[in-house]
């Protein structure tokens, strides 16, 4: 008996709504990543693109943990002398909310060719509202666990 593949027309796509109102980024990122890799699909084939579509909603209400708020920087380089900008998390949720969401998860996917098409299946919106409403998403409720810091024993 040999390995079943499925083939490029037998997949099939659904689409998924995720409300990243009070999640943690790296949890909510870490479960999108799988959704958009297919590994919640009993059908999934590591060098196929087997995933499905997310949508997630509320960007602007992600959560971090510890001190990621006050501390954590994005970095870019622009390819020129002296072209290393950086900007800090919280202006960055200001400004772009979408994109600390789209960063994570595009972090968490493979580092191969196939990330790109996983990534492109990725919408993230900022506020309750999506434009997809034609596609029928499903609500994905993802696991919420609550963050509890560590106790440290004095020794």
């Amino acid at each position: 008996m040999s390995t079943y593949f499925p083939k490029a027309g037998e997949i099939v796509r659904k689409w998924y709504v995720v409300d990243a109102d009070g999640q943690t980024l790296g949890r909510l990122a870490s479960q999108v990543a799988r959704i958009l890799a297919g590994k919640e699909n009993p059908r999934y084939t590591p060098f196929l693109d087997t995933g499905d579509h997310v949508i997630v909603v509320n960007a602007e209400k992600i959560k971090t943990t510890g001190m990621k708020a006050e501390q954590k920087q994005y970095h870019h380089y622009t390819g020129y002398p002296g072209g290393l900008r950086t900007e800090d998390y919280r202006k960055r949720l200001a400004r772009k909310p979408e994109q600390i969401i789209e960063d994570a998860v595009r972090r968490m996917l493979p580092k191969n060719k196939l990330a790109a098409h996983m990534l492109s299946k990725l919408n993230v919106y900022k506020g309750g509202k999506h434009p997809h409403q034609a596609q029928k998403p499903v609500v994905f409720r993802l696991e919420v666990r609550e963050y509890k810091p560590r106790k440290v024993a004095v020794s």
